[in-house]
């Protein structure tokens, strides 16, 4: 059964949560820009759960790069949480890893 593909937002701990399943590529990564970004427009630190993303294109690390600019522009708290093993491959790669703030957790994230 294939994963479906989308992103939804909460608010837990003091963050809005944007949780991201399935595959980021062309065909809904502008679902995922738009998240982030109205979860920016909340005004409180923005987490972005990785944990079920089994693939990600360069529109999908794109999204989040806007995101992480959006948010550093603010003076928000923007962070990675849960990053799955094929998310972390492409952020090595690209040597994203050592620009985006990465936590194995949200409480970690939190305590930062």
């Amino acid at each position: 059964m294939a994963q479906e593909n989308g992103c939804t937002t909460t608010e837990e701990s003091g963050f809005q949560v944007v949780m991201v399943q399935g595959e980021v590529d062309l065909s809904w990564s502008q679902k995922l820009r738009k998240a982030i970004l109205d979860a920016l427009g909340k005004s409180q630190p923005v987490a972005v759960d990785l944990s079920k993303v089994s693939y990600i294109d360069s529109s999908g690390i794109a999204a989040l790069v806007e995101g992480f600019q959006s948010a550093r522009g603010k003076g928000q708290h923007f962070s990675l949480v849960a990053v799955s093993q094929p998310v972390i491959a492409v952020l090595e790669l690209a040597r994203l890893d050592r620009v985006f703030p990465i936590f194995p957790s949200l409480e970690q994230a939190a305590q930062s």
